[in-house]
């Protein structure tokens, strides 16, 4: 309740008051917030399509689902709250193409930065698919992407490293069979990064 409050004062006196008086100008500041609230109600009716964003172009769809979150945030907030709100973004559901998009920008990170520790990563597009799947929760979207590459990359690679199996200016290519990654040193002409 002490937290609902707080913000409440922010977004409406667009300032904080501490517990000694002190004050905090919000009043030049953005807040923008989160929620899985009507998440499932997207995916129920976004079932079928292949949209990723803001929009995806039906009209009558996007208001119908509009209304069918609005009162699932009813449902779970406060009127005192939501009337503070100045706008609610609904986004699709993530497609394979987006999912892919971003396996790609999160191996590419990876990658730039085992490159910094002179060590090359080739991952097949097997692999990638492998960790897509891994990757994805219908609910949280490619939260768990991040995890993922911990776990199924990382880790196994640090390990390797321990080992002593590959070291210092090595490549290592990284394939998926039967849903299960594996890591094998390549030699450097093999090379093809991400």
């Amino acid at each position: 309740p002490d937290v609902w409050n707080a913000l409440l004062q922010i977004l409406e006196e667009g300032r904080l008051t501490d517990a000694k008086g002190r004050k905090v100008n919000f009043k030049n500041a953005v807040i923008i917030m989160t929620s899985n609230v009507g998440s499932e109600t997207i995916l129920d009716a976004g079932k079928g399509r292949a949209a990723i964003g803001f929009d995806s172009g039906e009209e009558g769809a996007n208001e119908s689902l509009r209304e069918l979150v609005r009162v699932a945030l009813q449902e779970r907030f406060k009127p005192e709250f939501l009337n503070r709100l100045d706008e609610t973004i609904i986004f699709n559901p993530l497609s394979e193409a987006g999912l892919a998009k971003i396996v790609e920008i999160q191996l590419a990170a990876v990658v730039e930065r085992l490159a910094k520790k002179h060590l090359r990563l080739s991952v097949s597009y097997a692999a990638k698919v492998e960790l897509a799947k891994k990757g994805f929760d219908p609910v949280f979207g490619a939260r768990p992407l991040k995890r993922a590459i911990q776990h199924e990359i990382l880790d196994p690679l640090a390990l390797m490293l321990v080992r002593g199996e590959v070291g210092e200016d090595d490549a290592v290519q990284v394939d998926a069979k039967d849903g299960v990654l594996s890591f094998s040193k390549i030699k450097e002409k093999e090379v093809a990064t991400v």
